[in-house]
C-alpha cells in the first residue's frame, strides 16, 4: 500500500543496501518504505550492487530512487551523494542515518580487551561517518529553511551492552542528535534518533548463525526471549516506521528526542 506521508519529499538513506539474509534489513526497510509513502529515495551504501538493488525494488514499486556508492569513512564520497542528491532532485529534506558496525565484523570487546585500532574503526563508521552526513547535508536543508535528520543509534546505550566500542559510539550518536537539533532549530531543521533493540535483521541474525551452527528460528527465539513484548519479534519495519513518523509532519514539533523501539527490553535494565 502506498500512502502520501512524505510526498514530494527527497530521502537521502544512507547504508541503504545491507548483507545477505533471509529477511530485510534496517536501512533498506526504511528506503522502502520512505518510498512507500511518496519521498524520492537516494539509497546510498558502500556496496554499490546493494544498493541499486534497493533502488531496483523501489522503482519495480513505481517509485524513484537513485542508487549511490559511497563509504561514510570517506569525506569525499559523502560529499558526492549529498552533490548526486541536489544534482537528480533539486533538494534534500530528509537524511536517514543508518549506518553501524558491531562486534563480529570490527573486532569490539569490553574496555580491557579492546584494541585501539578496532575501537577507531568501530567510531569511525558508527558516529564519525554521521558526524560528516550532517556536516554536508545540512547547509542543504539550512538554504531551504527545512529538513530532517534521523540517526539509528541503539538501545545498547540504554542496557549493559558488554563491549565499549559499540555502546560508546552509539551513545555518541545521541549527543551528536541533540547537538545537531540545538544548533539548527532557527533553520526549522529537526534532528532525533532512533533506538533499536533485537531485530530481526540479517546484519543481526546471520552472523550467529554461522558462528554457533544453530538454525535461524532457534537464533531467532533466544533473542525473543529477551525481550518483554516478544509476540512476534522486532523486525526492519519496526524501526523503519519509527523512522517514517520522525521525518513526517506528524513530528513536526519534535526534535532532539530519543525513541526507544525495542519492545520493552531496556526497561529490564535494572
Amino acid at each position: 500500500m502506498r500512502g502520501q506521508r512524505i510526498a514530494g519529499k527527497v530521502a537521502l538513506v544512507v547504508g541503504a543496501g545491507q548483507s545477505e539474509g533471509a529477511t530485510v534489513g534496517n536501512g533498506r526497510a526504511a528506503a522502502l518504505l520512505m518510498a512507500r509513502e511518496g519521498a524520492a529515495v537516494v539509497a546510498v551504501d558502500r556496496n554499490e550492487a546493494s544498493a541499486e538493488e534497493t533502488a531496483k525494488a523501489i522503482a519495480d514499486e513505481g517509485g524513484r530512487a537513485l542508487a549511490v556508492r559511497a563509504d561514510v569513512t570517506s569525506e569525499a564520497d559523502i560529499e558526492a551523494a549529498v552533490t548526486a542528491c541536489v544534482d537528480a532532485y533539486g533538494r534534500l529534506d530528509i537524511l536517514h542515518n543508518n549506518v553501524g558496525v558491531a562486534a563480529a565484523a570490527a573486532g569490539d570487546a569490553p574496555v580491557t580487551e579492546i584494541e585501539p585500532e578496532a575501537f577507531s574503526r568501530i567510531v569511525a563508521v558508527n558516529l564519525r561517518g554521521m558526524v560528516l552526513t550532517c556536516k554536508h547535508a545540512l547547509p542543504v536543508m539550512r538554504e531551504q529553511g527545512s529538513g530532517v535528520i534521523i540517526n539509528i543509534a541503539s538501545n545498547a546505550v540504554l542496557i549493559n551492552y558488554p563491549n565499549v566500542g559499540y555502546r560508546t559510539s552509539k551513545a555518541g550518536v545521541l549527543s551528536l542528535t541533540e547537538h545537531v537539533a540545538a544548533a539548527n532549530a532557527a533553520y526549522g531543521i529537526r534532528a532525533n534518533a532512533v533506538l533499536p533493540g533485537l531485530m530481526e535483521t540479517p546484519m543481526a541474525v546471520e552472523p550467529r548463525m554461522r558462528k554457533s551452527g544453530a538454525r535461524r528460528e532457534e537464533v531467532v527465539a533466544e533473542r525473543n526471549a529477551r525481550v518483554p513484548l516478544r509476540h512476534p519479534g522486532g523486525t526492519a519495519w519496526d524501526v523503519a516506521r519509527a523512522a517514517l513518523f520522525l521525518a513526517s509532519d506528524e513530528a513536526a514539533f519534535i526534535t532532539g528526542a530519543s525513541l526507544v523501539v525495542d519492545g520493552g527490553q531496556s526497561l529490564m535494565a535494572g
